[in-house]
């Protein structure tokens, strides 16, 4: 049995797999805002909690915000920022009394969606999270990549391409710097846009309701949006040229991103064609801490953890 948890900042979830990727068990709580401490306990109690209910022991994975400094062994770069600076995987270690494996959450995406999910026989998979951040994870034949510096894939923390217009003032961004893809393209990214172009202040998902409804302001912020995607993973595929790229996250939901934005994205890409596919992960919000409980491969199946 494997179990995934997705440690996020609003809610932690826990999954237990069989071998052949069926939901065995599944729960969720919400995250304690600001506190490590109770964080770790939310942690262990679910996994408790499904033990118990199963009444076997599983291997763990846990995707996290930001990710493991291989210098430190301490956390870094998560925008759930009580985790900066702590030792997570040895504390997870310690109170639940095995191995845990730890990658960061779009990684886990990724490996979800290559193993069993959008981009399943995809040689190249690059996968993203658009939601309350911005995060990427890269698959490479099976193996997921974390890079020697432990942010391969990191694409939210580059600067967003050809910044004009309606991209300036550069939004400042809580890693420090500004002009983030990730100030343009997360969910608060995306409603502080329209807060400073039409003065409204909407949730992202009425701002894409608004548009649906032909609000003028609102389809100007949904077609700027889909052209700083475009822009941003013009890069990616310049560098990476993957076959697939998988969406997921709260903007993920969003139909009209898998039409437009490759229409656009080919302006910015060096080659005559785009055959990179551009796809919603097939198991939605489950990605996530599916790609966790994959941490620990089946056995013949060659994958990193």
């Amino acid at each position: 049995m494997r179990i995934g948890i997705d440690l996020g900042g609003t809610k932690i979830e826990i999954i237990a797999l069989d071998d052949a990727g069926h939901t065995l068990a599944r729960r969720r709580v919400a995250t304690p805002q600001g506190d490590y401490p109770a964080t770790l306990q939310a942690v262990a109690g679910l996994v408790e909690a499904v033990e118990t209910e199963l009444g076997r022991r599983g291997t763990v994975g846990v995707g996290t915000p930001g990710a493991v400094s291989k210098a430190s062994g301490l956390m870094k770069n998560a925008n759930s920022t009580c985790l900066n600076g702590r030792p997570l995987p040895d504390d997870l270690r310690q109170l639940l009394g095995r191995e845990v494996r730890t990658a960061n959450d779009a990684n886990c995406l990724a490996l979800s969606e290559a193993v069993d999910g959008a981009a399943a026989g995809a040689e190249v998979v690059f996968a993203v999270i658009l939601g309350t951040g911005v995060g990427g994870g890269i698959v490479v034949r099976g193996q997921l990549l974390s890079g020697i510096n432990s942010i391969a894939g990191e694409w939210g923390h580059n600067p967003l391409p050809l910044p004009a217009g309606a991209d300036l003032p550069l939004p400042a961004c809580y890693c420090g710097r500004a002009g983030c893809i990730e100030t343009y393209l997360s969910g608060p990214g995306l409603a502080a846009d329209h807060l400073r172009s039409s003065g409204v202040a909407l949730a992202p998902e009425a701002i894409v309701a608004a548009a649906l409804a032909g609000d003028a302001a609102g389809e100007a912020s949904l077609q700027r949006y889909e052209a700083r995607l475009a822009r941003a993973l013009a890069g990616v595929i310049n560098i990476l040229d993957p076959d697939v790229i998988v969406l997921g996250g709260g903007l993920s939901n969003l139909a009209r991103l898998y039409e437009r934005v490759p229409a656009r994205w080919g302006a910015q890409v060096f080659s005559d064609t785009v055959a990179t596919r551009l796809l919603a992960a097939a198991h939605g919000d489950s990605s996530g801490v599916r790609g966790a409980a994959w941490l620990w491969p089946v056995a013949g199946r060659s994958r990193e953890g």
